[in-house]
């Protein structure tokens, strides 16, 4: 299992180490535009706080930044205008997975026509 790096990319960005184009911020959590976007909407939301993955965060984070994350994650796709198109939610755990960063965090992709989950 991969272990928390504080000086992951996403935590110097919760810092303001690193800029971001931000996109939705609250007590919770932090939404910003990726630098690599896989689609013409590609935001990533993380949680305020040192969670690796959805184990690691459902386990250890307190009830109320649970629920304030994925509120945030629903006000997100709603300030970007997401709900009549739709949007894909992608949250990689682990390296099978392809994890990048060790910083819970989910992708929201839309702007297009997806295709499958997997090719």
């Amino acid at each position: 299992m991969m272990s928390y790096d504080s000086d992951n990319v996403f935590a110097m960005i919760l810092r303001g180490e690193i800029p971001c184009v931000k996109i939705y911020e609250d007590n919770h959590a932090l939404a910003f535009n990726d630098i690599n976007p896989q689609a013409p909407v590609h935001t990533l939301v993380i949680p305020k706080g040192k969670y690796i993955n959805m184990i690691d965060f459902s386990k250890n984070a307190p009830e109320e930044l649970i629920a304030g994350f994925f509120r945030a994650i629903g006000n997100t796709a709603k300030q970007l205008g997401l709900e009549e198109d739709g949007y894909r939610l992608i949250s990689n755990a682990g390296e099978s997975a392809n994890q990048e960063v060790p910083h819970l965090h989910f992708h929201i992709l839309s702007g297009k026509k997806l295709g499958p989950m997997l090719s």
